[in-house]
């Protein structure tokens, strides 16, 4: 079976791919639209309808998102008043634009050190200053061996074993600096997490490629742009409003060319559009969803007539919902 970390990976480059669904009419240039951003499992918007489990997720981290999702809206409601007043590090009881786009640093931050420490600690047991690729990929894919070869080239939604094994080894290989087939710890999270590391947005991009490029030829077709936003079950079904204008956007903002595809330079710059800020791109929309007089900073009364949009409460129990002890 596919290990964890497998799938991991394979989402994780997901991230990259750019949703602009949001989208009710096709923007003009001088507005300078930000892309949206989608996370490693939520996009921010389907079809055109809000989803507040993306906001969930970057408010409170991904970990963190599901422990709030088990609890009842008053316990919900309290730890939020705790979180808040941790936001709030002036304490003028306001939570402004820079403090809450540097929380939200801090919760992507902190699920990617949890995510890397846990899985440095399974990789390497005892502890030693890199893991090998060899090592590495017994343990990720070592069951590969034993496998019928045509079994390795049976694809399933893209991906085959082969074709898995081949991406992860090419990451690897961007992620080893020095070339010793050996990651470090920082390498390692490089390996894990490409989409923080500037040096990784190559493999990125071509990940990204790959992923949205059906036909192989190396470059993206809009039928191809559209097919990652959206498939209808039915061919016959008319296109929502909001494929129509994506359709729009392809044609008149991110095919430069005119071409009628996105080649690769087309494809890096809407993946990694220039001066773009996830953490604050969040944390105006939280603002501008959660600022009930206008006034562009939010208080804790604000933020609690929210909740539901900064946490969500989807349960009335507590199940197997973990919580941090040192936190609430």
């Amino acid at each position: 079976m596919i290990s964890t970390m497998s799938n991991q990976c394979l989402s994780w480059f997901l991230l990259f791919v750019v949703s602009s669904t949001a989208v009710l009419a096709i923007p003009k240039p001088d507005e300078k639209r930000p892309p949206e951003h989608d996370s490693a499992n939520v996009r921010h918007y389907d079809d055109d309808h809000h989803n507040v489990q993306y906001d969930h997720e970057a408010f409170l981290g991904e970990d963190e998102s599901k422990t709030f999702d088990q609890l009842p809206p008053e316990e919900s409601r309290r730890r939020l008043g705790v979180i808040v007043d941790k936001i709030d590090t002036d304490k003028d009881g306001f939570v402004d634009m820079s403090e809450l786009k540097a929380w939200i640093q801090f919760t992507q931050r902190r699920y990617i050190d949890d995510d890397v420490n846990r899985q440095w600690r399974q990789h390497n047991p005892n502890n030693s200053d890199t893991i090998n690729w060899e090592t590495y990929r017994k343990a990720v894919y070592g069951f590969m061996d034993e496998m019928d070869p045509s079994d390795l080239e049976k694809e399933d939604h893209g991906f085959s074993y082969k074709s898995m094994l081949t991406r992860d080894r090419r990451r690897w290989s961007v992620a080893d600096k020095n070339g010793d087939d050996n990651l470090s710890k920082e390498e390692f999270a490089a390996f894990l997490h490409p989409e923080e590391m500037p040096q990784m947005r190559d493999v990125v991009l071509s990940e990204t490629i790959e992923d949205i490029d059906k036909d192989n030829d190396g470059k993206v077709s809009v039928n191809e742009y559209i097919g990652d936003m959206y498939r209808s079950s039915d061919p016959e079904d008319e296109e929502p409003e909001w494929v129509k204008n994506e359709r729009g956007v392809f044609a008149q903002y991110r095919d430069k060319d005119g071409d009628g595809y996105l080649d690769r330079d087309e494809v890096s710059e809407w993946i990694h559009p220039k001066d773009f800020d996830h953490a604050e791109a969040e944390a105006r929309h939280l603002i501008y969803e959660a600022d009930s007089n206008s006034d562009e900073k939010l208080t804790k009364e604000e933020i609690l007539d929210k909740y539901d949009l900064f946490v969500g409460s989807q349960a009335t129990d507590f199940g197997e919902a973990l919580t941090r002890h040192d936190e609430f």
